[in-house]
Protein backbone atom coordinates (compact mmCIF):
# COMPACT_ATOMS: atom_id res chain seq x y z
CA UNK A 1 0.00 0.00 0.00
CA UNK A 2 1.40 3.45 -0.83
CA UNK A 3 1.95 6.19 1.61
CA UNK A 4 -1.40 8.13 1.76
CA UNK A 5 -0.13 11.75 2.44
CA UNK A 6 0.67 11.28 -1.46
CA UNK A 7 -2.64 10.58 -2.38
CA UNK A 8 -5.13 12.37 -0.64
CA UNK A 9 -3.29 15.67 -0.48
CA UNK A 10 -5.18 16.81 -3.94
CA UNK A 11 -8.67 15.63 -5.64
CA UNK A 12 -7.46 13.59 -8.49
CA UNK A 13 -9.35 12.67 -11.19
CA UNK A 14 -11.76 9.74 -10.88
CA UNK A 15 -12.36 8.42 -14.36
CA UNK A 16 -16.21 6.83 -14.70
CA UNK A 17 -16.39 2.67 -15.26
CA UNK A 18 -19.04 -0.02 -14.51
CA UNK A 19 -19.82 0.01 -11.11
CA UNK A 20 -18.96 -3.64 -9.20
CA UNK A 21 -21.99 -5.94 -9.33
CA UNK A 22 -23.27 -6.41 -5.67
CA UNK A 23 -24.87 -9.72 -6.14
CA UNK A 24 -24.57 -12.37 -8.59
CA UNK A 25 -26.40 -12.46 -12.29
CA UNK A 26 -28.45 -15.30 -13.48
CA UNK A 27 -27.15 -17.33 -16.15
CA UNK A 28 -28.83 -15.76 -19.48
CA UNK A 29 -28.25 -12.14 -17.26
CA UNK A 30 -24.51 -13.17 -17.12
CA UNK A 31 -24.43 -14.52 -20.48
CA UNK A 32 -25.83 -10.97 -21.86
CA UNK A 33 -23.74 -8.75 -19.59
CA UNK A 34 -20.45 -10.28 -20.81
CA UNK A 35 -21.02 -10.43 -24.30
CA UNK A 36 -22.09 -6.66 -24.21
CA UNK A 37 -19.14 -5.47 -21.53
CA UNK A 38 -17.26 -8.41 -19.62
CA UNK A 39 -15.45 -5.44 -17.14
CA UNK A 40 -19.29 -5.15 -16.24
CA UNK A 41 -19.73 -8.48 -14.44
CA UNK A 42 -17.21 -7.70 -11.58
CA UNK A 43 -18.26 -8.27 -8.34
CA UNK A 44 -17.51 -6.10 -5.34
CA UNK A 45 -15.76 -8.91 -3.58
CA UNK A 46 -13.47 -9.13 -6.33
CA UNK A 47 -12.08 -5.51 -5.95
CA UNK A 48 -12.00 -6.44 -1.52
CA UNK A 49 -10.59 -10.02 -1.51
CA UNK A 50 -7.49 -11.72 -2.75
CA UNK A 51 -9.30 -15.00 -3.54
CA UNK A 52 -12.81 -15.55 -5.09
CA UNK A 53 -13.93 -18.97 -6.31
CA UNK A 54 -17.23 -20.77 -7.55
CA UNK A 55 -19.19 -22.35 -10.11
CA UNK A 56 -20.97 -20.21 -12.70
CA UNK A 57 -22.17 -20.60 -16.31
CA UNK A 58 -18.47 -21.06 -17.46
CA UNK A 59 -17.80 -23.86 -14.58
CA UNK A 60 -15.37 -23.83 -11.79
CA UNK A 61 -13.90 -20.23 -11.73
CA UNK A 62 -11.06 -19.31 -9.35
CA UNK A 63 -10.28 -15.55 -9.21
CA UNK A 64 -6.80 -14.37 -7.63
CA UNK A 65 -5.62 -10.98 -6.96
CA UNK A 66 -3.13 -11.92 -4.16
CA UNK A 67 0.13 -10.67 -5.66
CA UNK A 68 2.35 -13.87 -4.24
CA UNK A 69 -0.17 -15.78 -5.64
CA UNK A 70 -0.51 -14.51 -8.76
CA UNK A 71 3.32 -15.23 -8.84
CA UNK A 72 3.21 -19.30 -7.80
CA UNK A 73 0.70 -19.06 -11.00
CA UNK A 74 2.37 -17.18 -13.82
CA UNK A 75 5.62 -18.28 -12.41
CA UNK A 76 6.75 -21.09 -9.79
CA UNK A 77 3.92 -23.02 -11.19
CA UNK A 78 3.48 -21.94 -14.16
CA UNK A 79 4.18 -25.05 -15.81
CA UNK A 80 0.67 -26.42 -14.67
CA UNK A 81 -1.75 -23.34 -16.18
CA UNK A 82 -2.04 -23.19 -19.91
CA UNK A 83 -4.39 -20.39 -21.76
CA UNK A 84 -7.46 -21.52 -21.51
CA UNK A 85 -9.94 -22.97 -24.10
CA UNK A 86 -11.98 -19.91 -24.05
CA UNK A 87 -9.58 -17.13 -24.84
CA UNK A 88 -7.97 -19.77 -27.22
CA UNK A 89 -11.55 -19.61 -29.38
CA UNK A 90 -11.84 -16.13 -29.29
CA UNK A 91 -8.42 -15.45 -29.96
CA UNK A 92 -7.10 -17.62 -32.53
CA UNK A 93 -9.28 -17.38 -35.28
CA UNK A 94 -8.12 -13.61 -35.88
CA UNK A 95 -4.34 -13.78 -34.80
CA UNK A 96 -3.55 -17.76 -36.19
CA UNK A 97 -1.22 -19.76 -34.44
CA UNK A 98 1.41 -16.97 -33.04
CA UNK A 99 3.29 -15.75 -30.05
CA UNK A 100 -0.17 -14.80 -28.48
CA UNK A 101 -1.99 -18.05 -29.25
CA UNK A 102 0.75 -20.96 -29.18
CA UNK A 103 1.44 -22.99 -26.66
CA UNK A 104 4.01 -25.52 -25.29
CA UNK A 105 6.69 -26.22 -27.29
CA UNK A 106 5.15 -24.35 -30.36
CA UNK A 107 5.26 -21.59 -28.01
CA UNK A 108 8.97 -21.75 -26.54
CA UNK A 109 10.36 -22.07 -29.78
CA UNK A 110 8.85 -18.67 -31.02
CA UNK A 111 9.23 -16.94 -27.66
CA UNK A 112 13.19 -18.14 -27.68
CA UNK A 113 13.16 -17.00 -31.75
CA UNK A 114 11.72 -13.59 -31.34
CA UNK A 115 13.19 -12.37 -28.09
CA UNK A 116 16.11 -11.10 -29.38
CA UNK A 117 14.29 -8.80 -31.98
CA UNK A 118 12.61 -6.72 -28.75
CA UNK A 119 15.87 -6.91 -26.71
CA UNK A 120 16.95 -3.78 -25.11
CA UNK A 121 19.13 -2.66 -27.41
CA UNK A 122 17.13 -2.97 -30.39
CA UNK A 123 13.83 -1.41 -28.74
CA UNK A 124 16.49 1.96 -27.77
CA UNK A 125 17.36 2.37 -31.67
CA UNK A 126 13.91 2.59 -32.56
CA UNK A 127 13.70 6.01 -30.46
CA UNK A 128 14.59 8.28 -33.62
CA UNK A 129 11.66 6.24 -35.50
CA UNK A 130 8.92 6.69 -32.91
CA UNK A 131 10.28 10.57 -32.13
CA UNK A 132 9.43 11.08 -35.96
CA UNK A 133 6.39 9.52 -35.44
CA UNK A 134 5.48 11.48 -32.65
CA UNK A 135 6.15 14.99 -34.00
CA UNK A 136 4.47 13.58 -37.45
CA UNK A 137 0.99 13.78 -35.01
CA UNK A 138 1.61 16.78 -33.26
CA UNK A 139 2.00 19.05 -36.40
CA UNK A 140 -0.96 17.17 -37.72
CA UNK A 141 -3.20 18.42 -34.95
CA UNK A 142 -1.40 21.53 -34.11
CA UNK A 143 -2.81 22.66 -38.07
CA UNK A 144 -6.10 21.43 -36.76
CA UNK A 145 -6.06 24.39 -34.32
CA UNK A 146 -9.58 25.29 -32.95
CA UNK A 147 -10.91 21.76 -34.65
CA UNK A 148 -12.87 18.84 -33.09
CA UNK A 149 -10.37 15.63 -33.29
CA UNK A 150 -11.25 11.81 -33.35
CA UNK A 151 -8.67 10.73 -30.93
CA UNK A 152 -9.09 6.95 -31.23
CA UNK A 153 -8.13 7.59 -34.98
CA UNK A 154 -5.26 10.20 -34.93
CA UNK A 155 -3.69 7.52 -32.26
CA UNK A 156 -4.13 4.59 -34.17
CA UNK A 157 -2.70 6.69 -37.47
CA UNK A 158 0.28 7.13 -35.33
CA UNK A 159 1.18 3.59 -33.61
CA UNK A 160 0.27 2.30 -37.62
CA UNK A 161 2.84 4.94 -38.68
CA UNK A 162 5.64 3.57 -35.94
CA UNK A 163 4.66 0.56 -37.40
CA UNK A 164 5.75 1.24 -40.84
CA UNK A 165 9.11 3.07 -39.43
CA UNK A 166 10.03 0.40 -37.16
CA UNK A 167 8.95 -3.19 -38.38
CA UNK A 168 7.45 -2.55 -42.37
CA UNK A 169 10.13 0.47 -43.26
CA UNK A 170 8.95 -0.53 -46.76
CA UNK A 171 5.80 0.69 -45.93
CA UNK A 172 1.83 -1.27 -45.38
CA UNK A 173 -0.18 -1.82 -48.85
CA UNK A 174 -2.73 -0.09 -49.48
CA UNK A 175 -4.48 2.58 -47.27
CA UNK A 176 -3.18 2.52 -42.88
CA UNK A 177 -6.48 4.15 -42.10
CA UNK A 178 -8.25 0.92 -43.84
CA UNK A 179 -6.12 -1.23 -42.27
CA UNK A 180 -6.63 0.44 -39.14
CA UNK A 181 -10.74 0.06 -39.74
CA UNK A 182 -10.28 -3.71 -40.27
CA UNK A 183 -8.56 -4.02 -36.84
CA UNK A 184 -11.41 -2.07 -35.25
CA UNK A 185 -14.00 -4.23 -36.79
CA UNK A 186 -12.35 -7.54 -36.29
CA UNK A 187 -12.04 -7.04 -32.58
CA UNK A 188 -15.38 -5.90 -32.19
CA UNK A 189 -16.48 -8.39 -34.24
CA UNK A 190 -14.75 -11.35 -31.91
CA UNK A 191 -14.08 -9.39 -29.20
CA UNK A 192 -18.14 -10.47 -27.96
CA UNK A 193 -17.63 -13.55 -25.94
CA UNK A 194 -20.34 -16.21 -27.66
CA UNK A 195 -22.19 -18.56 -25.50
CA UNK A 196 -21.76 -21.00 -27.89
CA UNK A 197 -17.64 -20.97 -26.50
CA UNK A 198 -18.54 -20.62 -22.96
CA UNK A 199 -20.32 -23.92 -23.21
CA UNK A 200 -17.64 -25.71 -25.29
CA UNK A 201 -19.52 -26.26 -28.10
CA UNK A 202 -17.39 -27.43 -31.07
CA UNK A 203 -15.47 -25.21 -33.26
CA UNK A 204 -17.03 -26.17 -36.31
CA UNK A 205 -20.14 -24.70 -35.19
CA UNK A 206 -20.36 -21.08 -37.08
CA UNK A 207 -20.17 -18.51 -34.94
CA UNK A 208 -22.18 -15.36 -35.64
CA UNK A 209 -18.96 -13.18 -34.31
CA UNK A 210 -16.28 -14.78 -36.26
CA UNK A 211 -18.63 -14.81 -39.50
CA UNK A 212 -18.53 -11.01 -39.23
CA UNK A 213 -14.87 -11.08 -38.91
CA UNK A 214 -14.04 -12.72 -42.28
CA UNK A 215 -13.92 -9.75 -44.56
CA UNK A 216 -11.18 -8.31 -42.02
CA UNK A 217 -9.35 -11.36 -41.19
CA UNK A 218 -9.28 -11.72 -45.57
CA UNK A 219 -8.17 -8.26 -45.71
CA UNK A 220 -5.67 -8.81 -43.34
CA UNK A 221 -4.44 -11.90 -45.16
CA UNK A 222 -4.03 -10.29 -48.44
CA UNK A 223 -2.42 -6.83 -46.68
CA UNK A 224 0.27 -10.11 -44.83
CA UNK A 225 0.61 -11.98 -47.86
CA UNK A 226 1.99 -9.25 -50.03
CA UNK A 227 4.01 -7.91 -47.37
CA UNK A 228 5.71 -11.70 -46.98
CA UNK A 229 5.76 -11.26 -51.05
CA UNK A 230 7.47 -8.12 -51.47
CA UNK A 231 9.96 -8.74 -48.23
CA UNK A 232 11.12 -12.19 -49.76
CA UNK A 233 11.75 -10.09 -52.82
CA UNK A 234 14.22 -7.43 -51.47
CA UNK A 235 15.64 -10.27 -49.31
CA UNK A 236 16.38 -12.03 -52.68
CA UNK A 237 17.85 -9.31 -53.96
CA UNK A 238 19.92 -7.95 -50.88
CA UNK A 239 17.84 -4.78 -50.46
CA UNK A 240 15.79 -5.25 -47.61
CA UNK A 241 15.91 -3.00 -44.92
CA UNK A 242 17.08 -4.27 -41.13
CA UNK A 243 14.03 -3.84 -39.85
CA UNK A 244 11.80 -6.30 -37.73
CA UNK A 245 10.43 -7.82 -40.02
CA UNK A 246 13.57 -8.69 -41.82
CA UNK A 247 14.26 -9.93 -38.36
CA UNK A 248 11.44 -11.69 -37.97
CA UNK A 249 12.45 -13.82 -41.29
CA UNK A 250 15.58 -14.21 -40.48
CA UNK A 251 15.05 -15.15 -36.82
CA UNK A 252 16.46 -18.70 -35.42
CA UNK A 253 15.89 -20.58 -32.47
CA UNK A 254 19.30 -20.18 -30.95
CA UNK A 255 19.10 -24.00 -29.31
CA UNK A 256 17.93 -25.72 -32.39
CA UNK A 257 18.70 -23.16 -35.17
CA UNK A 258 15.43 -23.40 -36.81
CA UNK A 259 13.63 -20.94 -38.02
CA UNK A 260 9.58 -20.10 -38.41
CA UNK A 261 7.48 -21.12 -40.79
CA UNK A 262 5.54 -19.05 -43.09
CA UNK A 263 2.40 -19.62 -41.48
CA UNK A 264 4.14 -18.68 -38.14
CA UNK A 265 5.63 -15.78 -39.76
CA UNK A 266 2.42 -14.39 -40.91
CA UNK A 267 0.56 -15.27 -37.58
CA UNK A 268 3.57 -12.94 -35.94
CA UNK A 269 2.90 -10.12 -38.40
CA UNK A 270 -0.93 -10.27 -37.47
CA UNK A 271 -0.35 -10.44 -33.94
CA UNK A 272 2.24 -7.22 -34.12
CA UNK A 273 0.09 -5.31 -35.34
CA UNK A 274 -2.94 -6.01 -33.59
CA UNK A 275 -1.14 -6.17 -30.30
CA UNK A 276 2.25 -3.90 -31.03
CA UNK A 277 -0.27 -1.02 -32.22
CA UNK A 278 -4.03 -1.73 -30.90
CA UNK A 279 -2.91 -1.60 -27.26
CA UNK A 280 -0.57 1.22 -27.73
CA UNK A 281 -3.17 3.57 -29.67
CA UNK A 282 -5.75 2.92 -26.98
CA UNK A 283 -3.40 3.61 -23.33
CA UNK A 284 -2.25 6.97 -25.64
CA UNK A 285 -6.09 7.40 -25.83
CA UNK A 286 -6.80 6.87 -21.64
CA UNK A 287 -3.86 9.28 -21.68
CA UNK A 288 -4.99 12.17 -23.72
CA UNK A 289 -8.77 11.85 -21.68
CA UNK A 290 -7.53 11.44 -18.03
CA UNK A 291 -4.66 14.09 -19.05
CA UNK A 292 -7.53 16.62 -20.03
CA UNK A 293 -9.69 15.98 -17.10
CA UNK A 294 -6.91 16.94 -14.53
CA UNK A 295 -5.49 20.25 -14.84
CA UNK A 296 -2.36 19.86 -12.44
CA UNK A 297 -1.32 16.68 -14.26
CA UNK A 298 -2.07 18.92 -17.46
CA UNK A 299 0.20 21.24 -16.79
CA UNK A 300 2.57 19.45 -15.18
CA UNK A 301 2.82 17.56 -18.28
CA UNK A 302 3.11 20.08 -20.45
CA UNK A 303 6.14 22.04 -18.82
CA UNK A 304 8.03 19.07 -19.01
CA UNK A 305 7.37 17.97 -23.04
CA UNK A 306 8.25 21.89 -23.04
CA UNK A 307 11.56 21.31 -21.52
CA UNK A 308 12.08 17.79 -23.47
CA UNK A 309 11.84 19.10 -27.06
CA UNK A 310 15.44 19.63 -28.15
CA UNK A 311 16.54 22.22 -30.91
CA UNK A 312 16.74 19.82 -33.49
CA UNK A 313 12.99 18.99 -33.16
CA UNK A 314 13.33 15.47 -30.98
CA UNK A 315 12.23 14.77 -27.25
CA UNK A 316 14.65 13.63 -25.02
CA UNK A 317 13.32 10.40 -23.76
CA UNK A 318 15.40 10.55 -20.60
CA UNK A 319 13.82 13.86 -19.51
CA UNK A 320 10.14 12.54 -19.88
CA UNK A 321 9.98 10.68 -16.04
CA UNK A 322 6.66 12.47 -15.71
CA UNK A 323 5.19 11.68 -19.33
CA UNK A 324 6.17 8.00 -18.69
CA UNK A 325 4.48 7.96 -14.97
CA UNK A 326 1.11 9.27 -16.58
CA UNK A 327 1.54 6.27 -19.52
CA UNK A 328 1.96 3.68 -16.03
CA UNK A 329 -0.88 4.93 -14.19
CA UNK A 330 -3.05 4.76 -17.31
CA UNK A 331 -1.95 1.62 -18.02
CA UNK A 332 -3.07 0.79 -14.10
CA UNK A 333 -6.55 2.23 -14.73
CA UNK A 334 -7.23 0.87 -18.17
CA UNK A 335 -4.74 -1.74 -18.72
CA UNK A 336 -4.52 -2.94 -22.25
CA UNK A 337 -5.75 -7.07 -21.62
CA UNK A 338 -7.94 -6.65 -18.91
CA UNK A 339 -7.56 -10.41 -17.68
CA UNK A 340 -5.93 -13.34 -18.20
CA UNK A 341 -7.17 -16.59 -17.70
CA UNK A 342 -5.37 -20.08 -17.38
CA UNK A 343 -6.81 -23.80 -17.10
CA UNK A 344 -5.30 -26.05 -14.91
CA UNK A 345 -3.44 -29.12 -15.57
CA UNK A 346 -3.47 -31.01 -12.56
CA UNK A 347 -5.17 -30.23 -9.20
CA UNK A 348 -3.68 -27.88 -6.85
CA UNK A 349 -4.13 -26.25 -3.91
CA UNK A 350 -3.49 -22.46 -2.97
CA UNK A 351 -3.77 -21.34 0.56
CA UNK A 352 -7.05 -23.50 1.47
CA UNK A 353 -8.77 -23.28 -2.38
CA UNK A 354 -8.45 -25.78 -4.11
CA UNK A 355 -8.22 -25.60 -7.57
CA UNK A 356 -9.67 -28.82 -9.51
CA UNK A 357 -7.89 -30.07 -13.19
CA UNK A 358 -9.38 -28.39 -15.84
CA UNK A 359 -10.87 -25.28 -14.14
CA UNK A 360 -10.35 -22.15 -14.91
CA UNK A 361 -8.37 -19.70 -13.30
CA UNK A 362 -8.51 -15.69 -13.65
CA UNK A 363 -5.40 -13.50 -12.71
CA UNK A 364 -7.22 -9.55 -14.29
CA UNK A 365 -4.96 -7.07 -14.23
CA UNK A 366 -8.04 -4.74 -14.30
CA UNK A 367 -9.29 -6.01 -10.83
CA UNK A 368 -5.98 -6.18 -9.57
CA UNK A 369 -4.98 -2.64 -10.04
CA UNK A 370 -8.07 -1.13 -9.09
CA UNK A 371 -8.04 -3.55 -6.07
CA UNK A 372 -8.58 -1.94 -2.70
CA UNK A 373 -5.93 -3.86 -0.74
CA UNK A 374 -3.40 -3.19 -3.05
CA UNK A 375 -3.75 0.94 -3.76
CA UNK A 376 -4.50 3.75 -1.72
CA UNK A 377 -7.71 5.62 -3.40
CA UNK A 378 -7.36 2.78 -6.42
CA UNK A 379 -9.93 4.15 -8.60
CA UNK A 380 -8.09 7.46 -8.83
CA UNK A 381 -5.70 8.86 -11.66
CA UNK A 382 -2.16 9.89 -9.60
CA UNK A 383 0.62 9.11 -11.99
CA UNK A 384 2.91 10.25 -9.01
CA UNK A 385 2.36 6.67 -7.94
CA UNK A 386 5.35 6.14 -10.65
CA UNK A 387 7.68 8.37 -9.99
CA UNK A 388 10.94 7.93 -7.65
CA UNK A 389 11.01 5.42 -4.48
CA UNK A 390 6.72 5.44 -4.69
CA UNK A 391 7.21 3.53 -8.34
CA UNK A 392 9.88 1.04 -6.61
CA UNK A 393 7.59 0.77 -3.46
CA UNK A 394 4.78 -0.86 -6.33
CA UNK A 395 4.54 -4.75 -5.60
CA UNK A 396 6.15 -6.37 -8.68
CA UNK A 397 2.91 -8.65 -9.39
CA UNK A 398 0.15 -6.43 -8.18
CA UNK A 399 0.53 -4.49 -10.92
CA UNK A 400 0.39 -6.69 -15.00
CA UNK A 401 -0.69 -4.19 -16.90
CA UNK A 402 1.62 -6.31 -19.90
CA UNK A 403 1.46 -10.26 -17.80
CA UNK A 404 3.66 -11.52 -16.10
CA UNK A 405 6.24 -15.05 -15.90
CA UNK A 406 7.65 -16.18 -19.45
CA UNK A 407 4.58 -14.98 -21.27
CA UNK A 408 4.98 -11.34 -20.53
CA UNK A 409 4.56 -8.92 -23.21
CA UNK A 410 7.27 -9.05 -25.35
CA UNK A 411 6.56 -5.79 -26.80
CA UNK A 412 6.29 -3.89 -23.41
CA UNK A 413 9.42 -2.19 -23.65
CA UNK A 414 8.79 -0.47 -27.26
CA UNK A 415 4.86 0.28 -26.44
CA UNK A 416 5.86 2.40 -23.31
CA UNK A 417 8.69 3.85 -24.83
CA UNK A 418 6.23 4.83 -27.63
CA UNK A 419 3.68 5.92 -25.77
CA UNK A 420 6.13 8.55 -23.61
CA UNK A 421 7.69 9.88 -26.93
CA UNK A 422 4.08 10.09 -28.88
CA UNK A 423 2.14 11.36 -25.55
CA UNK A 424 4.89 14.32 -24.76
CA UNK A 425 4.93 15.53 -28.43
CA UNK A 426 0.80 16.00 -28.46
CA UNK A 427 1.02 17.76 -24.94
CA UNK A 428 3.30 20.09 -26.17
CA UNK A 429 1.72 20.85 -29.49
CA UNK A 430 -2.06 20.74 -28.15
CA UNK A 431 -4.28 21.00 -25.39
CA UNK A 432 -7.61 18.77 -25.96
CA UNK A 433 -10.56 19.58 -24.03
CA UNK A 434 -13.78 17.31 -24.10
CA UNK A 435 -16.66 19.03 -25.37
CA UNK A 436 -19.55 19.20 -22.58
CA UNK A 437 -22.10 17.52 -24.61
CA UNK A 438 -19.55 14.48 -25.09
CA UNK A 439 -21.37 11.39 -24.63
CA UNK A 440 -20.02 9.53 -21.15
CA UNK A 441 -16.44 8.21 -21.19
CA UNK A 442 -16.50 4.52 -20.22
CA UNK A 443 -14.47 1.33 -20.64
CA UNK A 444 -15.53 -1.26 -23.22
CA UNK A 445 -13.90 -4.52 -23.23
CA UNK A 446 -13.50 -6.00 -26.55
CA UNK A 447 -10.15 -7.67 -26.06
CA UNK A 448 -8.99 -4.36 -25.47
CA UNK A 449 -10.31 -1.61 -23.46
CA UNK A 450 -11.12 1.30 -25.40
CA UNK A 451 -13.64 4.31 -25.27
CA UNK A 452 -17.12 2.89 -25.80
CA UNK A 453 -18.85 5.96 -27.62
CA UNK A 454 -15.21 6.77 -28.84
CA UNK A 455 -13.37 10.24 -27.92
CA UNK A 456 -14.03 13.35 -29.73
CA UNK A 457 -11.92 16.33 -28.04
CA UNK A 458 -11.41 20.03 -29.34
CA UNK A 459 -7.28 20.28 -30.34
CA UNK A 460 -6.35 24.31 -28.81
CA UNK A 461 -3.07 24.96 -30.49
CA UNK A 462 0.06 25.56 -27.74
CA UNK A 463 2.80 26.50 -29.77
Amino acid sequence: MQDTALLTAASPFRPKVPPPLTRPLGLFAFLKAVRENPIATWMQAHFEEFVVAGEGAMGRITVVSDPDLVRYLLVENGANYRKDDLQRRVLAPGLGNGLLTAEGDEWRLQRRTLAPIFSARHVAGFVAQMDKAGARVAKRLARRDGASIDVVLEMTRTTLDVLERTIFTQGLSGDPDALGRALTRLLESIGPIDPLDVFGVPGFVPRLGRLKARPALRYFAEVVDELLDRRKAALARGEAPHDLMTLLLAAQDPESGKGLSDLEVKANIVTFIAAGHETTANALTWALYCVSQDESVRDRLEAEADAALGEDGAMSLDRLPFAKAVMEETMRLFPPVPFLSRQALRDDRIGRVKIPRNSTVIIAPYVMQRHKKLWEAPDAFIPDRFLGERRESVRRFSYLPFGAGPRICIGQSFSLQEATLVLAHVVRAVRLTLPQDHPPVTPLHRVTLRPKEGLRMKAERRH
